[in-house]
């Protein structure tokens, strides 16, 4: 069997699992090449296990002041030359198409007839999992984005439908310091984090962002340009994480048994239906508008929650796509959620 596997590039989620899958794929000797949209070639990173990949610019969400600004995605998309990336994208030497998010691939498949599987946190939410700012626009996107024949979506509780999940891959917890707080906020101003943070001098701060701040930072704010190890390293010895509310990040933060303090990317659908499904399983606090030093205050007093342990998804995946019968997920589901030690508080929640 020879693979396609499709990935979106706008953020790190969908890289993250993508990572997980590549490694699964390697393990059982699965040809596969990755394909990547959504950023440009020189703003991947840490991409040695997807081999000799290939990018092209698809379509991505632009933003501005920490939400999504639908003006500006309209205008920086190149949409003719997506169209024309998908016609040219030549799917014949492919017997499956694996696609997370990522439409020019799921596109030429679907004009070419390759069969295709999409394997992403977006397809949750075509269930009655907790969603928040749903519409016919969100739910547009969720089917024409990418569409695929098969979806398989993730999420952090099954909410009794066949989800798949998290794919989660964390270092080992050595050492636990609970006045180290992560942080990892790329959509929010670095200015903005500075003057956030500044006052709680009794914690130190790891800030990972893109920018850097205009002032100079006091010595409890330590600043980070992105660097996956050095982030695995400190998500699995702090004391706490502070990010947008994007479904990998808070995946791992969950898996470690780190408290989640969030403020989602007001606009985007995803991010505010992740807001509602954190807080009903009362697995995070929430800061909604802005960055709420209040909020702040109180979450830094809160305990550590319980650690789940979530099961080696990828290689389940893997294992059931090469049987071969595609139609039914819902035993592969199931399996991976008998191996899933939910808190208590869990147990019995529901949308």
């Amino acid at each position: 069997m020879r693979i396609l596997y499709g990935v979106q590039g706008t953020g790190n989620g969908h890289l993250s699992r993508a990572r997980v899958m590549a490694k699964a794929l390697q393990r059982q000797g699965v040809d596969v090449d990755f394909f990547f949209s959504g950023r440009s070639p020189e703003q991947f990173f840490d991409m040695q296990c997807f081999g000799q990949y290939r990018v092209q610019s698809g379509l991505t969400f632009a933003t501005e002041n920490g939400r999504v600004s639908v003006a500006k995605t309209a205008k920086d998309n190149a949409w003719l030359g997506f169209i024309k990336d998908v016609k040219r994208l030549d799917l014949s030497g492919y017997d499956l198409l694996l696609n997370d998010f990522e439409p020019v691939s799921a596109w030429a498949a679907k004009n070419q007839g390759l069969p295709s599987i999409g394997i992403s946190h977006q397809a949750a939410l075509k269930y009655a999992v907790p969603k928040v700012g749903d519409n016919w626009l969100s739910d547009f996107m969720l089917s024409y984005f990418a569409p695929v024949d098969i979806t398989l979506g993730c999420h952090w509780h099954h909410f009794g439908f066949p989800i798949l999940p998290p794919f989660v891959e964390v270092d080992k917890v050595e050492q636990q310091i609970p006045h180290q707080i992560l942080v990892y906020l790329p959509f929010e101003s670095a200015d903005e984090i500075v003057e956030f943070l500044a006052p709680f001098a009794n914690y130190t701060f790891l800030v990972y962002h893109a920018c850097k701040p205009s002032a100079v930072l006091p010595e409890h704010i330590r600043w980070h340009g992105f660097d996956r190890v050095g982030f695995k390293r400190e998500m699995a010895s702090c004391g706490g994480v502070i990010g947008n509310a994007g479904f990998e990040l808070s995946s791992e933060a969950l898996t470690l048994g780190k408290k989640l303090l969030i403020k989602p990317l007001l606009g985007q659908f995803e991010q505010l239906s992740n807001v509602a499904a954190l807080e009903l399983l009362g697995a995070a606090e929430c800061m909604r508008m802005s960055l709420d030093p209040q909020a702040l205050r109180r979450w830094l007093k809160a305990p550590m929650p319980e650690a789940i342990h979530y099961p080696e998804v990828g290689d389940a995946l893997v294992s059931w796509l090469l049987q071969g019968d595609w139609s039914r997920p819902e035993g592969l589901c199931q399996s991976l959620w008998q191996e899933v030690r939910l808190p208590a508080s869990w147990q019995k929640k529901s949308p």
